[in-house]
């Protein structure tokens, strides 16, 4: 039987799943030295609320209070052979920035010979009419550290003291978990996904063995690999477990990581950020080569605002 990749283009001989690198990383900085200067009303987000990657701009953008500054726009949670789209519906709409019926537009413009997968998120300029950035890594740091003067509190999340550890938790977060679902939901073979699978419960058995003394990664408050972190597991036991078939455990079955997942869900306006809906129909309707029927479960149920043993915040 002939196996179909999801991402073909992005399949290795083994059945692993290799994922493209970033197209575009230019950056904005505070000083305007790259060419593209920090101003508020400039810049435009385009984002999906199901993915992880586009989630984590999302976050910093509400934590940071930067909706002011930077527009935001979500496509459709239902991705087809066109890619991402840009309809009116519960929860997104059409572009209202340059009348984009597709982000692929948005590519073209930016790149006219771009051949490779359009995916969320993209930072787009509209001055130079182009995409800054469709690196969720960079979008995320220029949120935290160059768009201060719009910003409305003081909340650091990439802290000095912590950068180095920071950066390396992100590489081995990213590797095992974050990417590491897709690397077992997109195998194509039996030793690919179990290799990838095996990975990502280790990390969850080892951040369930550091939480057991700390509130948050680095200690008494969130940081950049919190919410880096946070994307992951709140998808996790609604999508992951199940579609991408990574069914050792839930992450209600770890005491630590589910009072974490419960405390970061809490913290201020965070879960204003975050749609089941999205999340469960951009899965399981756009990847068919996974779920054939495109039938969407019903749970599972998460009691999300529960106490989770952790000084709350708000």
């Amino acid at each position: 039987m002939k196996v179909e990749a999801q991402f073909p283009d992005e399949q290795s001989d083994d059945g692993s799943f290799v994922r493209q690198p970033d197209a575009f990383r230019d950056w904005v900085r505070a000083d305007g030295s790259s060419g593209y200067p920090a101003q508020a009303g400039r810049y435009h987000l385009y984002v999906s609320l199901a993915c992880p990657w586009a989630h984590r701009t999302i976050i910093v953008r509400a934590l940071k209070r930067l909706e002011s500054a930077i527009a935001m726009t979500v496509v459709d949670p239902i991705r087809d052979e066109r890619g991402w789209a840009f309809r009116d519906g519960p929860g997104y709409s059409k572009d209202p920035i340059n009348g984009f019926r597709y982000l692929s537009e948005a590519y073209a413009a930016t790149d006219p010979g771009y051949r490779g997968r359009v995916t969320v998120p993209a930072l787009w300029d509209t001055v130079t009419k182009r995409i800054v950035s469709n690196s969720d890594d960079d979008i995320m740091r220029m949120f935290e550290t160059e768009f201060d003067a719009f910003a409305t509190n003081d909340l650091d999340f990439y802290p000095t003291p912590l950068r180095s550890g920071i950066d390396e938790l992100n590489g081995h977060i990213y590797e095992t978990l974050n990417d590491g679902v897709y690397r077992a939901g997109f195998a194509t073979r039996q030793h690919a996904y179990e290799r990838a699978a095996y990975t990502v419960f280790e990390t969850l058995d080892a951040l369930e063995r550091r939480l057991a003394n700390r509130r948050y990664l680095f200690g008494t408050t969130p940081v950049e690999t919190d919410w880096r972190t946070f994307v992951t597991l709140i998808r996790f036991d609604p999508v992951y477990f199940g579609h991408f078939k990574c069914n050792l455990h839930r992450i209600v079955d770890y005491p630590n990581l589910y009072g974490y997942l419960r405390d970061l869900y809490q913290f201020r306006n965070v879960a204003s950020t975050v749609n089941f809906d999205h999340i469960k129909r951009h899965y399981y309707v756009t990847h068919d080569d996974i779920n054939p029927t495109r039938i969407v479960p019903i749970g599972p149920f998460q009691d999300l605002e529960s106490a989770h043993g952790r000084e709350r915040l708000g």
